[in-house]
């Protein structure tokens, strides 16, 4: 082995990463820097130097143009980086092309997301599902032997008649896309037996959505007093888990945590956790859980409805949640909208601040919760008297000097929305006394 091959092995083994941003026609914020500086970390790298490479329009050969390409080269050689990483989606063509030119591997942002996935997936159905999602990338850019595939079949025998090598790595990659599609869709069908039995058990179900690292686990542990895995990292919960939460409003409630979501999220891993994904197709309620202290808070909520878009649950009913307000100095509170549902909530996870209020928002927005409340009508709204007498609503009422009720009640939380949805003075003063 000549030294120039000796150098470039012990640069293939380190876990040294060089990053480069490429910039096609508008810069970087500092803000999608360090979230790929996030990403790199995860995925187990020791960050070295950072180089941003502005262009007008991307290059079919390389992405970024020749002269980048030298001084990235050049930097790989200096810093001894054993990976280039791009922070953009790479052709096969690109990605070979690249690493002819560094002799170092390179990876493209979803090679990348996909790594971080297969490194913290730990149920049987989440390993398949993130196989079935590398496999599905890497078929597009297949070029050497995928020799583990043909060992796992039987080698030799194996090749038909005339094939080549890469055409017999191509059927092997097939079969074992297929045989993984088999078992995730056995899979899917017991996870629909699951959402039958818990639909029978007339509990509603509420799915935890977000962008990763929104604090998503650490508020489903405080609601229902779970130990779900939380760490300060992207994509530390990729499992789906169901627990269920006490409501005081509106009873029990499940309550489902799932992936978190990243800008430009690779679509084969929205094609393989469809299944997934599909707890929260089943929710009564999407409980979207926002940072409130993030920077770029509008561009990871407009990422989430674009995901929510793709697996058709943009629709569904949504309460969204605002973490991390110990960060900013917010005070725990709930918003309600026109109708007096409650739609966006305040509150810190890490703290506990303002979860009660936001297991009332729950139990009211799904639960078919109760309100009991003693309270002092005033005389000119007695036909919110009558309404609420034809609800059976009242359980006693005491006529004060002044012409006012003193009630006793007790009714639904869905009977107080409508009676507000009729609007008027009726609908203020319920929204005010009760709900309130």
């Amino acid at each position: 082995m000549s030294g120039q091959d000796l150098q470039t092995e012990i640069r293939a083994q380190s876990n040294r990463a060089l990053l480069v941003i490429p910039e096609i026609g508008h810069s970087a914020t500092a803000r999608e820097i360090e979230e790929f500086q996030a990403l790199a970390t995860a995925a187990g790298c020791e960050l070295g130097d950072l180089i941003r490479a502005p262009r007008a329009a991307p290059d079919a050969r390389g992405l970024v143009g020749s002269g980048k390409i030298d001084e990235i080269a050049a930097r790989v050689e200096a810093t001894e980086a054993g990976v280039v990483l791009f922070n953009h989606r790479l052709s096969p063509v690109q990605e070979r092309n690249l690493t002819r030119a560094f002799g170092v591997p390179v990876l493209d942002r979803t090679t990348l997301i996909l790594d971080i996935f297969a490194q913290r997936a730990r149920s049987h159905e989440g390993k398949l599902q993130v196989e079935l999602a590398q496999l599905k990338h890497l078929a597009t850019r297949l070029v050497r032997g995928w020799t583990h595939l043909e060992r796992q079949r039987g080698g030799i025998g194996m090749r038909g008649p005339g094939e080549t090598q890469l055409e017999t790595d191509r059927r092997l990659l097939a079969i074992r896309i297929r045989q993984l599609r088999l078992r995730l869709d056995r899979l899917e069908q017991h996870r629909a037996r699951g959402r039958k039995a818990r639909a029978r058990g007339a509990l509603p179900l509420v799915a935890l959505v977000g962008y990763t690292n929104a604090g998503k686990s650490t508020l489903f542990n405080r609601l229902t007093a779970s130990d779900v895995v939380v760490r300060d990292q992207l994509f530390a919960t990729l499992d789906p888990t169901v627990r269920r939460i006490e409501t005081e409003r509106g009873g029990a409630v499940l309550a489902s945590d799932t992936v978190g979501f990243i800008r430009d999220l690779p679509h084969e891993l929205v094609a393989a956790f469809h299944a997934t994904l599909e707890e929260t197709l089943a929710a009564e309620l999407v409980i979207q859980v926002i940072d409130a202290s993030d920077p770029d808070r509008e561009g990871q909520e407009a990422t989430v409805e674009e995901v929510l878009q793709q697996i058709g649950a943009a629709e569904l009913p949504r309460l969204r949640v605002f973490n991390k307000i110990d960060r900013i100095e917010q005070t725990p509170h709930v918003e309600r909208d026109a109708s007096g549902a409650v739609h966006r909530a305040w509150v810190s996870a890490a703290t506990g601040a303002g979860l009660d209020l936001l297991r009332d928002a729950i139990g009211e927005r799904v639960g078919d919760g109760r309100i009991r409340a003693r309270v002092e009508l005033p005389p000119e709204l007695q036909k919110l008297r009558s309404n609420l007498y034809r609800l059976g609503a009242i359980c006693a009422e005491r006529i004060g000097e002044d012409g006012s009720c003193h009630l006793d009640l007790d009714l639904s939380l869905r009977d107080a929305r409508e009676l507000i949805r009729l609007g008027g003075a009726s609908g203020t003063w319920v929204h005010q006394h009760l709900l309130n």
